[in-house]
């Protein structure tokens, strides 16, 4: 890895003073939750990011950016949490806003997700949440407090360009553009591509996420009230190992799974993580990166599969690589068709700014050796999902 950018160095000497208060991670907490608040009743679910801070303090290698990076994903989460619970105490007929025939866009990460969901959000009858609503989910604002909210979008992703140049280059962000569940899920697999977390992993991998979902569901409602309804395009590669508890929650959903050939995938989102996780761990460990994340796809893939199985054909559309990662132009309406939506000339015409890559990015190289992988690894991990995508690339 390459030494830190000169603004992460200056950044983790101007914050050390505090990194020592990782060593009383409750008192911690304690102080976020009296910022953020606690909504009545909800107990558990204050307990549990009390128990995720709690791990994340042990991370060996964490930064002391990455101890207020962790302070930041507990408070941003509680904080919205107590604000939805809030809104639909006051407002009980929030919880009556249908979420009708939401699209789902799954699939390992690295598959073309990112710009399906792009594609998606160009017709004016669909609704892509934007990255700065998810990062503080509330009802329609004041023009003075809208443009707060999107500021505070702006300087988080000015941070992650500041602090990791190259994030950029693989997974550009925009305060003001479509962005995934993963910021509203509660527990997400966001904090193991900023620390090893041991405990909090074997904690995610028993859980049961339903009541996770039916708060994602809380988020988009409160979203949609007050507003046109349109229908729902979401996105994230994390959906893939809850799907079950997806399907729970949003029965009408349509999924649309994409594709593309793992030994790839795994190359190039080790290359992401490894990005992003500099920003709060130093030394990062490659090996550890490539070791973990293969058994986290494969696990992910894994019950994907199985959940795959339950879902009316209706329901589901898989989209090849080709599709969209290749040549969106002939992809997209069929895409539009597979959801059964219809294709314009007006979004035709809005396809090529949703396409193109933000300018000043350069091109991704990535190499799965340098994570200690290799090929057969790989394709072993996902021998079963590798016979669906050859069927799914034929057709």
């Amino acid at each position: 890895m390459a030494s830190s950018p000169l603004a992460l160095t200056l950044a983790n000497l101007l914050v050390r003073p505090g990194f020592g208060s990782r060593r009383d991670p409750g008192r911690v907490f304690d102080r976020i939750v009296a910022e953020a608040g606690e909504a009545p009743g909800d107990r558990e679910f204050v307990d549990d990011f009390r128990a995720l801070l709690g791990w994340w303090a042990k991370a060996e290698t964490l930064t002391p950016v990455g101890w207020l990076s962790a302070q930041a994903h507990v408070r941003r989460h509680l904080a919205n949490r107590a604000r939805v619970r809030r809104l639909i105490a006051e407002h009980p007929e929030i919880e009556a806003e249908p979420i009708e025939r939401p699209v789902f866009v799954v699939g390992l990460p690295r598959t073309a997700t990112t710009v399906t969901h792009a594609v998606l959000s160009v017709s004016d009858g669909h609704r892509c949440p934007l990255l700065w609503e998810l990062l503080a989910p509330d009802l329609e604002l004041p023009p003075g407090q809208r443009r707060k909210a999107i500021t505070a979008g702006r300087r988080m992703v000015q941070g992650t360009d500041l602090f990791a140049p190259r994030f950029r280059d693989i997974h550009a962000m925009a305060a003001e553009g479509p962005e995934e569940c993963t910021f509203a899920l509660p527990h997400a697999l966001m904090p193991f591509s900023q620390a090893r977390i041991p405990e909090y992993r074997a904690w995610h991998c028993a859980r049961d996420f339903t009541a996770d979902y039916r708060y994602l569901k809380q988020v988009y409602q409160v979203l949609q009230y007050g507003r046109p309804r349109r229908r729902w395009m979401l996105k994230s590669p994390m959906h893939l190992e809850n799907l079950d508890a997806l399907r729970t929650v949003f029965p009408d959903a349509t999924i649309v799974w994409c594709h593309r050939d793992p030994v790839t995938v795994v190359a190039s989102f080790c290359s992401l993580i490894e990005h992003g996780m500099a920003v709060s761990s130093r030394p990062v460990d490659l090996a550890g990166i490539g070791a973990n994340w293969l058994e986290l796809l494969s696990r992910a893939m894994t019950r994907g599969l199985a959940a795959r199985a339950g879902i009316p054909p209706e329901q589901l559309v898989d989209a090849p690589y080709s599709w969209l990662g290749s040549d969106p132009e002939t992809g997209a309406p069929k895409l539009y068709a597979a959801v059964g939506a219809p294709w314009t000339e007006a979004d035709a015409a809005r396809l090529p700014a949703a396409v193109a890559r933000p300018k000043g990015t350069r091109r991704h190289t990535y190499d799965l050796t340098r994570y200690g992988l290799t090929r057969a690894d790989v394709e072993s991990a996902f021998s079963d999902y590798n016979a669906l995508r050859a069927g799914a690339d034929r057709a």
